[in-house]
C-alpha cells in the first residue's frame, strides 16, 4: 500500500516543476534564484524530499506562487490555515467562473482559487 506522505511529496514536486516551467525557468536558475542546490531542488521536484517551511518559502517566493498554495497542492494545508483562507473569500462570481472554466482541472481550479483568495485581505471579524 502507497504511503500518502510519498504521494503528496510527488504532488508538490510536480505542482513545483510544472510552476517552474511555466516560468521558463531551469532547474539551475531556480537553484539559483532560492540559493538551493541543483541536486537538492530535483529531489524535492521528484517527491524523494521533504521540504522545510524556509524552502517553501524560497520556492514560492522565487515561483512567484504563495506558500499556501504550494502546501495546497500537496495536500498539507492545517485545517487552521484553511479556515484563514476560506475567511478571505472571493466574491463568488470569481469562484464561481473558475469553477466552470472546462479547460482546467480540478487541482488548477483549486489553486488558482486559493491564489484569489491569497490576494484579497481578510474579512474583519
Amino acid at each position: 500500500m502507497a504511503d500518502p506522505w510519498d504521494s503528496q511529496m510527488q504532488a508538490l514536486g510536480a505542482f513545483i516543476r510544472d510552476k517552474r516551467k511555466m516560468a521558463n525557468l531551469s532547474l539551475r536558475q531556480l537553484a539559483e534564484r532560492t540559493k538551493l542546490s541543483n541536486p537538492y531542488l530535483s529531489q524535492i521536484e521528484r517527491g524523494l524530499h521533504q521540504p522545510s517551511v524556509r524552502v517553501i518559502r524560497l520556492i514560492s517566493d522565487a515561483l512567484n506562487v504563495s506558500a499556501e498554495t504550494l502546501l495546497a497542492q500537496a495536500g498539507l494545508l492545517h485545517k487552521d490555515i484553511s479556515a484563514d483562507l476560506a475567511a478571505r473569500s472571493a466574491p463568488p462570481d470569481i469562484e464561481a467562473a473558475i469553477r466552470a472554466e472546462q479547460r482546467l482541472t480540478e487541482d488548477q481550479k483549486a489553486a488558482l482559487i486559493a491564489v484569489v483568495r491569497s490576494m484579497l485581505p481578510a474579512e474583519p471579524r
